[in-house]
């Protein structure tokens, strides 16, 4: 094992807070935990990093800047990310997320894996949810829904009667079916709802160090809200101030069943509407994507090349939005996991056919639910400021707004210019849901430009400045 180096840029502290320090130097050491490789063109001059109270850290190989995972570790879980600019950025500890290993971005377990045959994948699956959902109902997690809100009406208080009774048959089932060896004994849950899942990682696999630290985030992340008439009131001054999205009775009648949906099923659970809102919130893009593969593949239509790569990006774009709620939690419940998975294929099947009648209203239907996500992040980062500049950021929104490779962030961006493209900050959660509401923005003014063909300018602009890397 080599001691690692990093290039003298790297190798910048003046930016790292003093309580940041004062932790690097607590812990046992510094480590990196991934390599990236040497830049083209790149050849500074390297020097061993040095933090005071840390001992030296060794990894295979030198260290240089972020075109791949670097992630500097102050202890064996909690760890900082090393930015494009050398700067250092702690970032959470844990993953709290029902898929976690494989199933999350930036890991070795993940990139360019090759996926086994739908039969063995199906049935993985099929284990995997089906312990979830007995244990959903054995340790009574929908508990946790009427905790968040609790009835204070008779109707919800009658809901929430004929809920708990299907709960308590269906444990009850599985008890049955347990002590007639049908199912396997289930076993009891080491941990509290807070991290299930067998692929995730635990607050007992941790350090002790990482535990004390994830046990304040999680009451923190607790401590988040949102209102729903608060992103309505926000929602109208938008429309008051001329910005509405001009639609369809029949289009603007499945945008408000939608919303009505999210705002029963979520209400005071912010990350877990977070997470629905961005499974559903990719499947336009496939949508549209496979429409234009379709005319392509037929011979009708290649001009929508330039337009699949756009769509691609902007499916990128949400996809590192739905891991950075996944790595918050907001994928724990079954139930929310069942309510979203289907609803996004249901959403992807009634996208290809009014993508197949009409382009114009599959863009202009996804123009709405979009510039609904800005209000609904609007009033999350206004409402939750101090607190959400108290928490670090995930590990995969680090990479995915301050690695060096930005090229598919610019790409969905048709409307920003390429000598001025957007490089936000990723200093802190707040940071992060500031960061997703711009995003949101941004597919906004792609969907109303694919509605009137302004894209088509937007594209011939940008591939006049020339080509375009990350800076």
């Amino acid at each position: 094992m080599l001691p690692v180096t990093l290039s003298q840029k790297q190798v910048r502290f003046g930016n790292w807070s003093a309580s940041s320090r004062a932790t690097a130097a607590a812990r046992r050491s510094l480590r990196v935990r991934a390599v990236a490789q040497v830049p083209k063109g790149q050849n500074e001059p390297r020097t061993e990093v040095a933090v005071p109270g840390a001992k030296p850290p060794v990894v295979r190989g030198n260290v240089f800047f972020t075109t791949s995972l670097d992630s500097v570790s102050t202890d064996e879980e909690c760890s900082a990310f090393i930015d494009r600019d050398g700067e250092f950025v702690e970032v959470l500890c844990c993953d709290y997320g029902f898929r976690t290993g494989a199933s999350r971005m930036y890991s070795k377990d993940a990139d360019g894996r090759i996926p086994r045959n739908a039969f063995q994948m199906a049935w993985s699956n099929f284990q995997q949810e089906l312990l979830a959902l007995r244990q959903s109902f054995r340790f009574d997690d929908f508990a946790l829904i009427s905790e968040a809100n609790p009835p204070r009406s008779a109707l919800r208080r009658a809901a929430y009667g004929v809920g708990q009774a299907v709960v308590d048959g269906l444990g009850a089932l599985d008890r049955a079916l347990e002590k007639s060896q049908v199912l396997d004994k289930l076993r009891p849950r080491p941990i509290t709802i807070d991290v299930i899942g067998d692929r995730s990682k635990l607050l007992n696999e941790c350090t002790e160090t990482a535990r004390t630290f994830t046990h304040q985030v999680r009451a923190k992340l607790k401590q988040l809200q949102l209102s729903n008439q608060a992103v309505w009131d926000r929602e109208h001054a938008r429309e008051r101030a001329g910005q509405a999205v001009e639609t369809p009775w029949f289009i603007k009648g499945v945008y408000l069943s939608l919303c009505l949906l999210l705002d029963v099923l979520f209400e005071n659970r912010p990350i877990q509407r977070f997470w629905f809102l961005e499974t559903v919130a990719r499947m336009p893009y496939f949508s549209y994507i496979s429409m234009l593969h379709l005319y392509e593949s037929f011979g009708w239509w290649r001009a929508g090349a330039e337009l699949r790569k756009i769509h691609f990006a902007e499916e990128w774009n949400e996809l590192h939005h739905l891991q950075i709620m996944e790595s918050l939690g907001g994928d724990q419940l079954w139930l929310d996991r069942f309510c979203a998975l289907h609803a996004a294929v249901v959403y992807y099947w009634i996208l290809l056919g009014l993508y197949f009648f009409s382009p114009e209203l599959a863009y202009n239907f996804s123009e709405l639910i979009e510039a609904h996500a800005v209000d609904t992040y609007g009033e999350f980062v206004d409402a939750n400021e101090e607190l959400l500049k108290s928490l670090p950021p995930p590990l995969v929104a680090a990479m995915y707004y301050r690695s060096q490779d930005l090229y598919m962030f610019d790409s969905f961006q048709t409307s920003q210019p390429l000598l001025n493209p957007r490089r936000p900050a990723c200093n802190n959660l707040y940071d992060v849901f500031c960061n997703i509401r711009d995003d949101e923005m941004e597919h906004v003014k792609t969907m109303r430009a694919c509605q009137d063909a302004t894209v088509q300018q937007d594209i011939v602009s940008r591939r006049e400045e020339g080509p375009r890397i990350g800076l």
